[in-house]
């Protein structure tokens, strides 16, 4: 879609380096040429301190029109996964590796289109920055274009998926996007695999796992590396019995859910 050269999000950013302020410079952002057709810059929300960051492709059409990231029905997805996998939103940070909604006209329908690796390569600083205020432990990395940004252009989300790998202070689990599921011949099963690697993501808890990730052998490491120990990896496990109803994940309300990324 870009008609002129991406010249990088760098520019725009603020030099306080405070979520507000990181929101209100990137309203304006002109790094790509994304901006020309979307209704506004799509920033992520949630606590400034959040254990878990999760980033996804890029804003859909909902999200483009609310101003306001997973609120479609992917997002309904994820808040059902997040719930079964005992993730607590209250500790989750939701954004996207690119901010401003990607699309093609197919008559009055605006149809996602994949953003170009020079979209995504343009709006990393905007993500980067928010991995330097939120610095979470778990960064959740959903689909390949948020794995391109965030883990380079080699890394396979259908290969390394559910694994634990570094990233910077954090540890970095990929999985598919939620929209995936929706889109997927098989819901249920893309939905058993989008919940195991958010299971897995929940099991990795403070500074010893991330020790554990970079490969050193104290033997409390391995326990938790093996997802064995703590209340909240049990209560993940119990909580997934069962065929996960998607048709009803993808029509709930999630104003819960909103109201709390909004703080």
């Amino acid at each position: 879609m870009a008609t002129e050269p991406n010249t990088g999000a760098a520019r725009f950013l603020p030099d306080d380096r405070e979520l507000g302020s990181l929101r209100t410079a990137a309203a304006d952002c002109r790094g790509c040429d994304l901006y020309r057709d979307a209704i506004q810059t799509v920033f992520g929300e949630g606590p400034s301190k959040a254990r878990f960051m999760l980033v996804g492709e890029q804003p859909g059409d909902q999200e483009d029109r609310r101003g306001e990231p997973f609120v479609g029905p992917a997002g309904r997805v994820l808040d059902r996964a997040l719930e079964e996998a005992g993730i607590d939103r209250d500790e989750v940070y939701v954004t996207n590796a690119v901010k401003h909604f990607s699309f093609t006209m197919k008559g009055k329908r605006r149809i996602h289109q994949k953003p170009t690796n020079a979209e995504i390569d343009a709006c990393r600083p905007w993500v980067e920055a928010e991995l330097a205020v939120i610095r979470p432990e778990v960064v959740v990395i959903m689909g390949a274009t948020a794995a391109r940004s965030l883990l380079g252009k080699d890394f396979r989300v259908t290969k390394q998926r559910g694994q634990a790998v570094p990233l910077g202070e954090a540890v970095a689990v990929a999985t598919i996007h939620p929209s995936a599921v929706l889109r997927a011949p098989d819901r249920e099963e893309a939905y058993a695999g989008l919940l195991a690697d958010l299971k897995a993501a929940a099991g990795i808890s403070g500074k010893t796992n991330r020790k554990a990730v970079a490969g050193t052998s104290d033997k409390t490491n391995r326990k938790a590396a093996a997802g064995t120990s703590g209340k909240t990896n049990r209560k993940a496990a119990a909580g997934v019995s069962g065929k996960p109803d998607l048709t009803a994940a993808a029509g709930t309300s999630g104003t819960k859910a909103r109201s709390a990324r909004s703080r």
